[in-house]
């Protein structure tokens, strides 16, 4: 069979398949023009779901005659001035969209750029250009919808359905523009100029409010890049991810990097099955990173990946990790006799737990994985025999989860802070204590005389190589055995597996997404059983002091508010709702 050259509407219309998926891709791409062009206000209207109208409208600079002209004609653009694919600063540039979406509809636009006498209408199907009584601006509409691709249209899901696609398109370019109004139908309105957490409120709802934490951070080691925006406590999650809100240079991405590094940034706070919710902002140097990966422009390719990932993960970590208080004030050690309590005890609310020394005889085995072990028991207090009228009288330092008043259900220890009980899950906060004391010891290696060989193949060794330091960092020293192999020098102590198994795993992440969790994550879980079977349980009776040294504990832990499963550790009761339980209004 002879080599033909494809006529133009069949060439435009290949190029819909790829650009155009269903009326959502449509508002996607004009509206993105919209924004390029300078719009500060986009009104989208859609019908029956997007089938037979989509209109927008912007107040953006409009178009000339002979713009217009061009603008529906195949790899037309004005976004790329210095044709210069690695510095695209705008979110179109491809010159795809305008053909793409004429060749499966019957499209119409008008414009008007201020300077002309007159706007001017364009027949996207014919080309026909006639003036027109548009004042400001531009409008398109977009008309029967794949009426012309009749095997496309049977694959639209219902009316219903494709308008949330279109609504989840609206929120994500919303997202990325706080400065610009968005209305939708004229029932969804995202006015313009909002600040950043209104707008995350009018997108995700109303129960993020006050539980968003603030992201803002510069990378030390790359020029350039910068990291902004809100991530939610990890105790405020959804069941999917449709509340991660990604960006790279203002334009809205669903990447493999960034969401790779948001669940590893999350991973020992939140359940598996469990999603936070974020509106990240990442900013690179343009020559960094690749946005003309796909027609529909959604994936990047970075730079260096690997560097992105450890920023990203590292900056969301510490901010998760923000204890309750920077520090607190030392206690000068008393020199007094000290009496163990063998009856019940007279407890003062005016003596901290400080007064009282901690028995390190009762202090459990720990794993042999980690070195330089610190105890993690629960104190055992002991009443000092002094004049506790001294201590009453001292400074009390700030208590952010207040002062102990007591057990119930001997599982839940009650405070109170101001005008707020506090209810702590006594087990969730011991776990979070002992799991991150284990976690911030260092792995303890075990050399082996013998490496241990696993076979693999050659694209799998590649990828190992790939991440041999980051499998370093979590106990596992591996290296190049030929072309096909990889061996294993160093492995974490008393840490048996088949490791043949957890390299092959490692080994397709990293080919899939250039990166791999999988060591991480066995980690994580090892820490967080072993944490889980040696912590004060539920049901477990707890005398004052004991009560009063946990809060004091969890206040200076890092990732303090939930367990190592994503279980809330407290909870904050204003006396205001209980007023209410008893009708004290």
């Amino acid at each position: 069979m002879a080599v033909r050259v494809l006529p133009d509407f069949l060439i435009n219309q290949i190029a819909a398949g790829e650009v155009v998926e269903r009326p959502a891709s449509v508002v996607k791409e004009l509206v993105e023009n919209a924004l390029d062009a300078g719009a500060d206000q986009i009104m989208i209207d859609v019908t029956d779901g997007g089938r037979t109208l989509i209109s927008i409208i912007d107040n953006g600079c409009g178009m000339s005659r002979d713009d217009l002209a061009r603008a529906i004609t195949r790899h037309a653009t004005s976004k790329l001035p210095d044709d210069d694919l690695l510095n695209i600063n705008f979110m179109g540039f491809r010159g795809e969209a305008l053909p793409s979406i004429a060749s499966v509809s019957d499209m119409t636009i008008d414009t008007c750029n201020g300077m002309d006498e007159n706007g001017w209408q364009i027949n996207a199907t014919n080309g026909e250009i006639r003036p027109s009584d548009w004042e400001s601006g531009t409008r398109i509409r977009v008309q029967n919808l794949f009426a012309k691709t009749p095997a496309r249209l049977k694959f639209l899901r219902g009316d219903r359905a494709e308008m949330m696609s279109v609504l989840e398109v609206v929120k994500r370019l919303a997202m990325a523009r706080a400065d610009v109004g968005f209305t939708l139908n004229n029932k969804w309105r995202f006015p313009k100029n909002e600040d950043l957490l209104s707008r995350i409120t009018s997108v995700m709802g109303d129960d993020v409010v006050g539980r968003m934490l603030e992201i803002d951070a510069v990378s030390k080691t790359n020029a350039g890049m910068k990291l902004t925006g809100y991530i939610s406590e990890p105790t405020l999650r959804r069941a999917s991810s449709i509340d991660q809100f990604l960006f790279v240079n203002g334009r809205p991405v669903k990447d493999k990097v960034l969401v790779g590094a948001l669940r590893a940034a999350y991973m020992d706070v939140m359940h598996a099955r469990e999603f936070p919710l974020c509106a990240l902002y990442l900013t690179v140097p343009t020559n960094a990173v690749d946005v003309n990966v796909s027609p529909a422009k959604t994936e990047v390719h970075f730079l260096e990946p690997t560097h992105v990932r450890s920023f990203i993960i590292k900056t969301l970590r510490d901010r998760l990790a923000q204890t309750m208080v920077v520090a607190r004030p030392e206690v000068k050690p008393m020199v007094m006799q000290t009496a163990t309590v063998s009856a019940a005890p007279r407890f003062d609310f005016g003596v901290r737990a400080d007064s009282f020394r901690v028995r390190d005889d009762i202090t459990p085995i720990m794993p042999r994985i980690f070195e330089n072990h610190a105890p993690v028991v629960l104190r055992e207090c002991v009443h000092n025999v002094c004049d506790e009228s001294a201590l009453v009288a001292e400074s009390v330092p700030d208590m952010p989860l207040g002062r102990v008043v007591g057990q119930v259900g001997n599982k839940y220890i009650i405070a109170q802070k101001d005008d707020s009980m506090v209810v702590v899950d006594q087990h969730a906060a011991h776990e979070r204590i002992t799991y991150e004391k284990l976690r911030n010891n260092k792995i303890k290696t075990q050399p082996l005389l013998t490496p241990i060989v696993v076979n693999m193949r050659t694209e799998d060794v590649i990828a190992i190589s790939s991440i041999s330091d980051e499998l370093k960092q979590s106990g596992l020293h591996v290296g190049e055995f030929g072309e096909d192999a990889i061996a294993i020098f160093e492995k974490p102590a008393d840490w048996d597996m088949n490791w043949a198994d957890v390299l092959r795993v490692i080994a397709d992440e990293v080919r899939a997404n250039g990166h791999s969790s999988q060591l991480n994550e066995k980690l994580h879980l090892k820490l967080a059983n072993y944490a889980c079977h040696h912590s004060v349980r539920a049901g477990q009776k707890l005398d004052l002091m004991q009560m009063d040294a946990l809060l004091r504990d969890i206040e200076r832990t890092e990732r303090a508010g939930q367990c190592n499963h994503g279980r809330p550790v407290y909870k904050f009761i204003p006396i205001t709702e209980i007023d209410t339980w008893f009708e004290r209004l």
